[in-house]
């Protein structure tokens, strides 16, 4: 099984690195870190231990790349616009294209561009950043939740015993709305929450009122995705709380794309949902005034740049 791994930051230099690590195949495309890595290589620094891949098959245009079996689109959705154009040296008839992302209806644009190539979602739960040219910094978790999209994507089996192998918690979830859904009961406070409120997953636990706040938009989340068809259990937010009082200090996506004055996945985390949930007849105001704060603070900074 070939692998390529399209958008070789954070999440993809985990899971890509992960892979290469136990010998797998796989073909990392790069942006700026290209020239780096090709010369030393791609370093993970994880709390299941360091390693590094060198040699590693790093490129900077896809049109130097082979052909693969599955591709992990791992770039911000921001950037997806470019995916038709940018995987098609890349795909062959039977390629599985992954879209390990945040979140809703991100693969309808790709699967419109690909109808006959499977395309399946990745839902990443992970603590990792890049700290340094060619450097990732594994923190804490790492499951990823593997959902079919389009076709039958057999491929995934695959992709989940590799994953398995290499000693990455992952799971294979039918269900392509719930298992969306549920990583936006998450994703939709603390990203959005960090920013606003400038501040950490951890101080947003510690206090009393920002706690409440999260756990207010993480039930507005459960509303709008039962009303998609999601199936997310009452004790499910419980869980996620839990989760995030165990979890290492950790700025989320969003938060870093704010501090490097980057675009912000409004659109994917945000408006996609919201127009979702309204399709359903239920409203999110909450997550709603959060969407219009973030959409205000990206325009201050972005007519600067």
């Amino acid at each position: 099984m070939r692998y390529a791994i399209v958008g070789t930051g954070a999440i993809g230099g985990f899971y890509g690195g992960e892979l290469a690590r136990i010998g797998k195949d796989v073909h990392f495309l790069l942006r700026s870190d290209y020239e780096f890595v090709k010369q030393n290589g791609l370093k993970v620094h994880s709390i299941n231990g360091d390693f590094c891949i060198n040699p590693i098959n790093a490129y900077n245009d896809a049109k130097q790349m082979p052909k693969c079996d599955i591709i992990l689109v791992c770039m911000k959705t921001t950037q997806n616009r470019l995916l038709p154009e940018l995987l098609r040296p890349i795909v062959k008839p039977n390629t599985c294209i992954v879209l390990v992302q945040n979140g809703l209806n991100i693969e309808k644009n790709l699967a419109s561009s690909y109808p006959d190539n499977d395309i399946a979602a990745g839902m990443a739960f992970v603590c990792c950043n890049k700290t340094a040219i060619g450097e990732i910094k594994h923190l804490d978790y790492g499951k990823l939740t593997l959902s079919p999209y389009q076709g039958n994507c057999s491929y995934l089996k695959t992709l989940c015993k590799d994953l398995s192998e290499a000693g990455i918690d992952n799971y294979l979830w039918e269900e392509y709305v719930t298992a969306r859904w549920r990583k936006l009961v998450w994703n939709i406070p603390y990203n959005g929450l960090t920013v606003v409120l400038n501040t950490t997953t951890e101080l947003l636990m510690r206090n009393e009122a920002s706690r409440q706040l999260v756990k207010e938009l993480m039930e507005e989340v459960r509303a709008g995705g039962i009303a998609c068809g999601a199936d997310i259990p009452d004790n499910f937010i419980d869980e996620m709380l839990m989760s995030t009082d165990q979890m290492r200090p950790y700025d989320p996506s969003m938060r870093l794309d704010f501090l490097r004055h980057n675009r912000m996945e409004i659109e994917a985390i945000y408006s996609n949902p919201i127009a979702a949930a309204h399709n359903a007849k239920v409203e999110m105001p909450k997550i709603a005034m959060l969407e219009k704060q973030l959409k205000f603070i990206q325009a201050g900074y972005l007519q600067n740049v």
